[in-house]
């Protein structure tokens, strides 16, 4: 019993703490950072950081970001209950779970073997359906599905990956983190018309680099 109340108060401060203070005032997704159990797509050795205001390291070098990051990117998509939505990168899992309680359906890239089938077993024990990961390099690799309506990339990007935005449908929507260390923005692109598109960056982070966007070279003649 006291070590599940403790839990719950590890929860609640983290939505409190950390969250709340990071412009996150959406009721749902407060309301879903309460009830999926971020501590079931947290690996076993670092479990007891589950709740804390950093990046948890996954296997393979990879790693989750940081929960306000991703309660942030969550509001900031603004998902619809029938909307489809591709993310790149699946990591442990956590962020296609919070995503699937928006959406219709989730369709999550993973580039790493072990990591697709950690977050692919994370999503069926927390009970969700319907959302589903591919072990596939999001890069450069377009599922039939598309177009989307959401494209989220769990990851930096050196730069808006234009390729990417050709399969949002009209109205949709793709969240990315861009730029180089130590200053990067999430970006937020909507696909206006078939050649018009609006972007906004409302927030500055850091985030670890998904393998094999392109890197534009940083030298300037």
């Amino acid at each position: 019993m006291h070590a599940a109340m403790n839990l719950e108060q590890a929860r609640f401060n983290m939505i409190e703490q950390q969250i709340r203070p990071w412009d996150v005032l959406d009721a749902h997704v407060l309301h879903l950072l309460s009830v999926v159990r971020r501590e079931e797509f947290v690996p076993a050795a670092h479990k007891a950081l589950a709740f804390a205001d950093m990046e948890i390291p996954l296997p393979n070098g990879q790693c989750m970001l940081a929960p306000r990051v991703e309660a942030r990117m969550l509001q900031d998509l603004v998902l619809q209950k029938h909307e489809k939505v591709l993310e790149i990168g699946a990591g442990s899992g956590f962020m296609a779970a919070l995503l699937a309680h928006r959406a219709q359906r989730v369709i999550s890239l993973e580039i790493d073997a072990e990591l697709a089938a950690l977050a692919r077993s994370h999503l069926q024990l927390a009970g969700v359906h319907n959302a589903e990961v591919r072990q596939q390099d999001g890069a450069h690799h377009m599922p039939v599905e598309a177009p989307f309506d959401v494209i989220v990339l769990s990851g930096s990007v050196a730069q808006v990956p234009q390729a990417l935005l050709q399969h949002l449908k009209i109205g949709g929507r793709l969240g990315a983190i861009v730029g180089d260390e130590p200053m990067m923005r999430a970006s937020f692109v909507t696909r206006i018309g078939e050649s018009d598109f609006r972007t906004i960056g409302p927030w500055d982070t850091v985030a670890p680099r998904l393998r094999n966007f392109v890197e534009p070279s940083r030298f300037r003649f």
